[in-house]
């Protein structure tokens, strides 16, 4: 299947850019690509209305009409696995990628070297999520995709996996023996929490908070490593 990429850009210039860096990407990686391209955030939305099939979604941020943050923050409610990437001349936004997970920021004008980057952690990120973990619950054995967990919580001999769809899998086992079976997504916070840093909607000196608006504590020593971490991944 063709890994699909929409762009979304108000300047017919920078989409037809951005358009011949994908093309030679593909080209050169071998990779099958999908691309389609759309003058403004409405235009976007009408087309993922009829097909709502998208993995990479290249976003101009200050367009006329929506503009390209409130595209992604209106996409999000709908689907956390896009992979999303604001393309700018300001970098004034940064912060707003919390909101939205960003995968990453490109400044116009968009060198090859950059963008190639960037769909190299795009395909990588996909290839990721395919990756599972399973879990030996009392009543079942379940194969859970590790894009799918937000957190594993420790508590005496028993481990919760937390998944985004708000079940809890309780499996007996240490917090330590799970760092072994995920990848550099997860990060250990205190001695109770291993985190899917990817899946972060906020972070503050104190707390977390993911998407359904769960709330974990960051306990001290931790927001700096944690926040230096989150920022790699943009």
């Amino acid at each position: 299947m063709a890994y699909r990429i929409h762009i979304v850009d108000d300047s017919p210039a920078d989409i037809e850019h951005i358009s011949e860096l994908a093309t030679a990407f593909a080209k050169k990686h071998g990779v099958d690509f999908s691309v389609k391209a759309h003058s403004s955030a409405e235009s976007f939305l009408f087309c993922y209305g009829e097909d709502n099939t998208c993995d990479l979604l290249l976003l101009d941020v200050e367009m006329p009409g929506m503009d390209g943050v409130t595209l992604a923050k209106h996409i999000r409610k709908k689907d956390e696995r896009i992979s999303i990437v604001f393309i700018t001349g300001y970098t004034d936004y940064i912060a707003d990628g919390y909101d939205v997970s960003a995968l990453h920021y490109l400044v116009k004008p968009v060198s090859e070297e950059k963008f190639e980057s960037v769909l190299e952690r795009a395909l990588a990120r996909r290839q990721r999520e395919d990756r599972t973990v399973i879990l030996k619950t009392n009543n079942e054995t379940v194969c859970i995709p590790l894009s799918h967990v937000y957190y594993f919580e420790s508590f005496r001999n028993y481990v919760n996996a937390v998944t985004e769809d708000g079940k809890v899998y309780t499996v007996r086992g240490t917090l330590s023996s799970f760092e072994s079976e995920v990848d550099s997504r997860f990060m250990r916070v205190g001695r109770s929490y291993l985190v899917n840093i990817t899946k972060l909607r906020r972070i503050s000196k104190t707390e977390i908070t993911f998407p359904d608006g769960s709330v974990l504590p960051v306990p001290r020593g931790y927001y700096g490593p944690l926040n230096q971490a989150i920022i790699r991944k943009l």
